[in-house]
């Protein structure tokens, strides 16, 4: 697992279930707002339609940033809209946002399906919600290998 996302994991599970939904409440405050590109241009995102609220994800690609390794590829930028009244799903995506914003392919694509639930809050949030947050990571993943074939 990428280091930024295990240690987001690693802080869920630090704390007991009750502060893990807390701790999920101040990750929905802090997912970054689109930019100006992408909210003047909603066809450009693509709906989570497994997301119990509405949320949209734009996956981009760009060069490695100067000086670092150009034999990885390319970088991922993630991008989610989701609105202010679904704290979960927000929470959700601002923890992938965090945890994969800027990663290579091939470090998206190494993270575990089941990533989700080592948050450790099936308790705490229903299913369906846990189910949503597993399409995002699903339909980041299948947008990485489309865009970025690296044959893994």
């Amino acid at each position: 697992m990428p280091a930024a996302l295990a240690e987001i994991v690693e802080d869920f599970q630090a704390v007991d279930e009750r502060e893990r939904l807390q701790l999920l409440l101040e990750f929905s405050r802090s997912l970054p707002d689109l930019p100006d590109r992408l909210k003047d241009h909603p066809e450009m995102l693509e709906q989570v339609v497994e997301c119990q609220s509405p949320l949209f994800i734009a996956i981009e690609t760009e060069a490695p940033a100067e000086g670092t390794a150009q034999a990885a590829g390319p970088v991922v930028r993630l991008f989610f809209s989701a609105p202010a009244e679904a704290p979960t799903t927000r929470g959700f995506a601002s923890v992938l946002h965090e945890g994969l914003d800027g990663l290579t392919a091939a470090e998206i694509l190494a993270v575990p399906d089941d990533m989700p639930e080592e948050l450790g809050l099936t308790r705490a949030v229903t299913p369906l919600r846990m189910r949503g947050m597993s399409a995002m990571l699903a339909r980041i993943k299948r947008k990485v290998r489309g865009e970025c074939p690296i044959g893994v």
